[in-house]
This record gives C-alpha cells, sequence and structure tokens, in this order.
C-alpha cells in the first residue's frame, strides 16, 4: 500500500479520536466511528461536549463523516483504534473496549489492511491480544494478509498549546516497509514530527512508561508533603526553593486521578506480574496516591475539630470534580474518594463543578453536583480543582461561601498561603 491509497477510519472519537480524526479529515476523507449513538449524533450537529474541539473547527472538519454504522468502516483500508483502556475494580487492566474494537474491524478486514492501534496498554498487547481477535473475526493471517502497527496517544484533555500535531508522535509497525507506511501517515498531520521505534512492543512500552515515570515522581512529592506537614514547614515554600536549581523536577503534591496516570502504571506492574516480576517501586508510588484522598479528609477534620467545627452534620463544599483544571473529563477523578471519605463522617457533602456534565457525574458516580453556591453556607470548603471560575474568585469570593468560623482547604496552591487555612 502506497501513501496515496490510504482510505482510513478512526474507530473510538473521545478525547482522543476526535482530535486525531479532524486533524487527519484536513488532509484526507476519513471515517469516524463510534458506538455511543449520541455521541455521533452531537458531532454530526457540529458539538463536542469533551471541548477538545471546538464548535467552529469541527464543522470545518468536511472531510470528516461520523457513523455509529459498522458497515461503513468497509470502505477503510488503515484503521486507528483510539478506545479507552481502563482498569476494573480489582486495578488489573480492562481489555474489553479493545478487544470489541478489534472484532468490529475484524468482521470488514480485507487483505493488504493495517490496524493501528493508540490505546495505552502493556506490552505485547497489541500482538498477544488484538491480533488473534483480528485473526480469529477476519479468518486473515497476521502480517500475511493484514498488518498492525502502534502509535500511541499522546492527547493532554484541556490543553490548548499542546494539540495532537504539536506533540511529537512515536510510531511502530508490524513489518519494517508497515512501519515506514505507519510514519508516513502520520507525518502527514505532525508538525513535531515523529520518532519510529523499532517494534510495537517498544512503542508500547514507551507509552506506558511516560505516566508510570509521572506517577512515581508525584507519590515521592506527595510523601515529603506528609513528612513537612508534621513538620509544620510549607510543602510549596520548599518545592519553589528547591527549583532554583537548573535539574529539580516541578512536581506538585495532589490527588492523581485521570484516564492515564492513575492507570497506567497497572498496565505495566499487571504485565509484570505475568512474566515473574514483583514491581516495588511502581505500586508503591500507586498506593501512596491512591490514599492521598483519605489523607486530605484526615487533615481537614484535625482543623474543624481544633477550631471547634462539630464534625457530624457538617456541611463541606468541594470546589472541583474534574480530574483536572478548565477540562469536563470525569474519567478515574480521585475528587470521589474525598466525597466518599467525608461521607463516613456524616458530613453533608456538596459538589460544584461548571465544567462537569450533571447527568454523567450521576451516571459514573451517583454523584449528582450543586448547580448554585450558597454564602456562609459550609463550615469547610474544600477547594480540589484549579478552574480558572475558581482562580478569579479569590480568597474573598471563596471565603464568603463559608460560615463566620469555616477552614478553606486548597489543595491546588490557588491562593496565597497566608490566605488559607490548610495545603498539602
Amino acid at each position: 500500500m502506497q501513501i496515496q491509497d490510504v482510505k482510513l477510519a478512526v474507530v473510538g472519537l473521545g478525547y482522543v479520536g476526535l482530535p486525531l480524526a479532524v486533524e487527519f479529515a484536513k488532509k484526507r476523507p476519513v471515517i469516524g466511528f463510534d458506538i455511543n449513538v449520541a455521541r455521533v449524533a452531537a458531532l454530526a450537529g457540529g458539538h463536542d461536549h469533551t471541548l477538545e474541539v471546538d464548535d467552529d473547527e469541527l464543522r470545518s472538519a468536511t472531510g470528516l463523516r461520523v457513523t455509529c454504522d459498522r458497515a461503513e468502516l468497509a470502505q477503510a483500508n488503515v484503521f486507528i483504534v483510539t478506545v479507552p483502556t481502563p482498569i476494573d475494580q480489582y486495578k488489573q487492566p480492562d481489555l474489553t473496549p479493545l478487544i470489541r474494537a478489534s472484532e468490529t474491524i475484524g468482521a470488514v478486514l480485507k487483505p493488504g489492511d493495517i490496524v493501528i492501534y493508540e490505546s495505552t496498554v502493556y506490552p505485547g498487547a497489541t500482538e498477544e491480544d488484538c491480533v488473534p481477535v483480528l485473526e480469529q473475526a477476519s479468518g486473515l493471517t497476521f502480517n500475511v494478509d493484514f498488518f498492525a502497527g502502534y502509535s500511541p496517544e499522546r492527547i493532554n484533555p484541556g490543553d490548548k498549546a499542546h494539540r495532537v500535531s504539536t506533540i511529537k508522535k512515536v510510531t511502530s509497525g508490524s513489518t519494517p516497509e508497515v512501519a515506514l507506511l505507519v510514519d508516513e501517515i502520520y507525518r502527514q498531520i505532525i508538525v513535531a514530527g515523529t520518532h519510529m521505534a523499532p517494534s510495537i512492543r517498544v512503542a508500547e512500552a514507551a507509552k506506558v512508561i511516560e505516566n508510570t515515570q509521572r506517577d512515581v515522581n508525584i507519590a515521592l512529592i506527595n510523601e515529603l508533603a506528609l513528612i513537612f506537614n508534621k513538620m509544620g514547614i510549607d510543602t510549596e515554600a520548599v518545592l519553589q526553593a528547591a527549583g532554583t536549581k537548573w535539574n529539580f523536577l516541578p512536581f506538585r503534591p495532589g490527588l492523581v486521578g485521570g484516564h492515564c496516570i492513575g492507570v497506567d502504571p497497572y498496565y505495566l506492574t499487571h504485565k509484570a506480574q505475568s512474566i515473574g516480576y514483583h514491581p516495588e517501586i511502581i505500586l508503591a508510588g500507586r498506593r501512596l496516591n491512591d490514599s492521598m484522598g483519605g489523607y486530605v479528609v484526615a487533615q481537614l477534620v484535625k482543623a474543624m475539630t481544633r477550631r471547634r467545627i462539630h464534625v457530624q452534620g457538617a456541611r463541606v463544599l468541594v470546589m472541583g470534580l474534574a480530574f483536572k483544571e478548565n477540562c469536563p473529563d470525569l474519567r478515574n477523578t480521585r475528587i470521589v474518594d474525598i466525597v466518599n471519605e467525608l461521607r463516613e463522617y456524616n458530613v453533608h457533602v456538596d459538589v460544584y463543578d461548571p465544567w462537569v456534565d450533571p447527568a454523567e457525574a450521576v451516571h459514573e458516580y451517583n454523584l449528582t453536583p450543586v448547580q448554585t453556591l450558597i454564602p456562609g453556607h459550609y463550615d469547610a470548603v474544600i477547594l480540589a480543582v484549579a478552574h480558572r471560575e475558581f482562580t478569579e474568585l479569590g480568597a474573598e469570593g471563596i471565603r464568603a461561601l463559608g460560615k463566620p468560623e469555616h477552614v478553606l482547604y486548597d489543595l491546588k496552591y490557588i491562593l496565597p498561603a497566608s490566605q488559607s487555612d490548610l495545603r498539602l
């Protein structure tokens, strides 16, 4: 297959797939496929609820045809898979969306076709888990009749500076010839350039360690915050001082959620354990980061008790539910850990987030965010997400939401140290 022969389909139109499909649609016709009928209808109407693609850009992507009709995928010969790869309740990889996408593609796969995966997986998943599904569904033979590639997604939700085309892309293919073609396909849209990995397994490993590295580093800073809090030292002041050295890494303490940093390490540790190695540092970092919600609530309860604020029956406002600032993404948000922990104390918890879809919050977490804020209503306020709306409120506006005697806990360093009662 030559580059001019490529007929492209993107399978999965979420935070990763839609920006990719829109970018490709500037260069060539693209079939955008998703099983979510409501999602496809909204995109066809010119609106992306994830806000990764603005309405004008979406409407101008005339080369993109969105559909939930599997039969239309038969028109493509190169398929890019961008479905979620979550973990289950036992923190084990859940490949269900990936397997189902592979079954869907396998049903229309033809000799000469290429299937490229972008979803985050452990090394070996493409060739060991996905390819057999493609073979079974199609009746074709891998690297004889059809081929595979892997090019890990590097989308950063809510980031308008680092877009799909301006982030360097790792590519790979199941044969040297396919690797070159996959790289050429992506180079049509990636102005930052590409890096062709020597194998699919190397590309998979590179992706899964990107976020594992961040997770471990944040765990270190979280542990330092626990130590400094016991010593009565302001963690942010320490980090600012240490940051004056040129090679000090600028990580900050906090809750570690989202679809990547809080999930990807479990894919790597799962694979490591399957080959007989028990990771220590990675899992220790995961345990510490997963415990931060409980730590935050414990600190808040202590501060309320010192102020003689009765904890049981208290009203606490949690400002923010999305996993990061200025983004509606609720996937794996660790704010729910704070909410659930507070409820263990019989606290009345209100969650407010102007970015999130209330219906999605109910569906994902059985949690209904409040739509209005009541001044002078709360015994404690937790600034959990650094949305710009909260930053613009400032200390005075946020303090106005509390009762005359209340505790303000700033998890994200939105306010100067002197203007909050607690910080991580």
